[in-house]
């Protein structure tokens, strides 16, 4: 399943789903791939999944991503 992720820098970790879209707060900076370790991370917990099962697809260096669930 892929999903359009919008991130957002916060300190309060809020995630929403609505239907294919997620917007997430991470506390990580884009710095050396943090950010994004911290999104996939958060996702895999979310939907239940090992890290590995989830990947960027689209806009690694973008607040908008196209992440995939396996």
């Amino acid at each position: 399943m892929q999903y359009s992720v919008s991130v957002r820098f916060s300190s309060d970790g809020q995630l929403e789903v609505i239907g294919d879209q997620i917007a997430i707060s991470i506390k990580s900076q884009p710095e050396r791939g943090r950010a994004n370790k911290e999104l996939l991370k958060k996702l895999a917990a979310h939907f239940g999944v090992s890290e590995e099962r989830v990947r960027i697809v689209s806009g690694l260096t973008s607040r908008k991503k196209i992440v995939e669930v396996l």
